[in-house]
């Protein structure tokens, strides 16, 4: 334990702070939901970095995402043959990689876990694991049996989410689809998880089971999170009570395979689609940005940083800092952290990989809290997929959802923040778990 462990530990009650300053009642806060938000997350966060059986629990969850991600990465082999292979791997015919290519390596493992996670729904694996975490949520916070479903389910898959509990969309209170919103936007789906797990495992070994630590305490935070923003002031028609899951199981395993893989293909095009436009975006402000900031700087005869990921890192210093990030590695984490929010964590996860592959990043722990804290879908990509998402199963209440978007993306946003500095109070320098 060091100085930056307490600047980590306090860095969670500052920001659950911003939360309460940011809300729309501070009156009528539930605060047995930030205390059991907070409690949940210490808890898991000491059992994986600190008690041995986590610590060996935490390898042994690496080693088996590790192990199905190689299995994913067989058809995109046969498929595109070298272009698969990643930088420094050969294949059985002795063939060499030609370097790292996105599209080929690493997106079409979302269509394996998609299909992956459709077997495990028609095996009903996943319902009853979704129910064990809706169960605590509801028992332990005393929120409506709804949101925690919503919540649990968003802990294994994305969007998809929101139809477990469709039946109940319709008379959800406007905190409830608060909650639905920063859950979805505050955690990652698991069909993605490899996918980012690419990106850093030459860098950092141990970052398949650190993502997934991350989905599980990103589940409590962005309960919390989006009840200090929009408290409830209603009563909710499902309060209190265990929800079952809604879904439409497939006729057979072979169907919920295919159509698994056929929504991952669909969730691979947004994706393409989303990083194609919002680079470019960056591109013209970087242009634009630096036009400006010259200018500035010549007049006033300063030295200073015009980009428009700079200017993100400048907003986002102060957060990141809480954190427990060394002073010295800040500013570059609170730049991909910031750049996040308009150019989504897939851009984020790999400028993380090259600050740490260059050495940029002094201090190991800041690797560790970033890939924490950027681990969700908290962007404005993702903030018009899900109000549209959730808008199109009841379009009658779309209109809430577009007024509620912006305070759901600011609690997923704290939400992820706050799993960092979780991760930060219990890291050290001498854990196994940083894998180097």
């Amino acid at each position: 334990m060091d100085i930056y462990n307490l600047v980590s530990f306090f860095g969670i009650f500052i920001l659950a702070g911003v939360a309460w300053l940011c809300s729309s009642n501070r009156k009528v806060i539930n605060w047995r939901v930030v205390l059991w938000g907070i409690g949940l997350q210490l808890f898991f966060a000491i059992f994986i970095f600190w008690v041995p059986v986590g610590v060996k629990f935490f390898l042994f969850v690496n080693k088996i995402v590790l192990i199905v991600l190689d299995s994913a990465t067989a058809g995109t082999k046969f498929l595109f043959g070298r272009l698969a292979l990643p930088p420094g791997a050969t294949n059985e015919a002795g063939e060499t990689s030609l370097g790292f290519f996105l599209a080929f390596q690493a997106l079409p493992t979302i269509m394996f876990f998609a299909a992956l996670i459709g077997a495990l729904y028609y095996l009903r694996i996943m319902p009853l694991l979704v129910r064990g975490f809706a169960y605590v949520f509801t028992r332990l916070m005393r929120i409506s049996g709804a949101e925690s479903l919503c919540t649990s389910s968003n802990i294994f898959v994305g969007i998809e989410s929101a139809l477990v509990v469709r039946p109940h969309l319709r008379e959800m209170t406007k905190s409830e689809l608060t909650t639905i919103l920063a859950a979805g936007m505050g955690t990652i789906a698991s069909t993605v998880l490899a996918f980012y797990v690419l990106y850093l495992h030459d860098v950092l070994p141990t970052i398949a089971g650190h993502l997934v630590s991350a989905s599980f305490l990103s589940a409590p935070a962005a309960l919390m999170m989006s009840k200090l923003i929009m408290p409830e002031t209603e009563k909710p028609k499902t309060l209190g009570i265990h929800v079952k899951p809604y879904y439409e199981r497939e006729d057979n395993l072979i169907m919920a395979i295919i159509n698994g893989a056929n929504s991952g293909l669909r969730y691979l095009g947004g994706i393409v689609a989303l990083l194609v436009a919002f680079l470019g975006i960056v591109a013209l402000l970087n242009i634009i940005f630096g036009w400006l900031g010259g200018y500035v700087n010549d007049l006033f005869g300063l030295n200073l940083e015009w980009s428009f990921e700079a200017f993100l890192g400048y907003i986002f210093y102060p957060f990141t800092l809480v954190l427990g990030i060394p002073p010295s590695d800040v500013f570059e984490v609170a730049k991909i952290i910031g750049e996040r929010t308009i150019v989504t964590e897939v851009v984020s996860y790999q400028h993380l990989s090259q600050l740490i592959s260059e050495g940029t990043l002094l201090h190991a722990r800041s690797g560790i809290i970033a890939s924490y804290a950027l681990c969700g879908f908290a962007h404005i990509a993702s903030l018009a997929i899900f109000v549209g998402g959730v808008g199109g199963l009841v379009p009658e209440r779309l209109k809430d959802l577009s007024q509620l978007g912006f305070k759901a993306l600011l609690a997923a946003t704290l939400a992820c923040l706050m799993t960092g500095a979780v991760a930060g109070a219990f890291f050290t320098q001498a854990s196994i778990l940083l894998g180097q």
